[in-house]
């Protein structure tokens, strides 16, 4: 297991997953598109997205919290979960390596 406290490898573990997993690594996405909006995540992605939180980043994510704005885009998703760092009373998040 990782500690990760850096944004910039935050960015990178959600852009990767995001890539591997919803364009199967025949696209990339930019930090700012649109993931709702340009389909790449629809309700079942973000259902996705909330156990790659939880399960690789060991976040909890509470119902209230899987909101459009939060899953929306990478640089979103960032700061979701960067916020939830400094809420959860974490010092970092704990990743498990694959």
């Amino acid at each position: 297991m990782t500690e990760i406290t850096d944004t910039a490898v935050v960015r990178q573990q959600i852009h990767d997953y995001i890539v591997a997993n919803f364009l199967f690594d025949t696209g990339d996405v930019k930090d700012d598109t649109s993931l709702i909006g340009q389909g790449v995540l629809d309700s079942t992605g973000v259902l996705e997205m909330v156990l790659f939180l939880e399960e690789r980043l060991s976040l909890s994510v509470s119902d209230e919290e899987v909101l459009p704005e939060h899953f929306d885009s990478v640089d979103a998703l960032v700061a979701f979960v960067t916020a939830k760092m400094g809420t959860d009373g974490s010092s970092g998040l704990v990743t498990h390596e694959t």
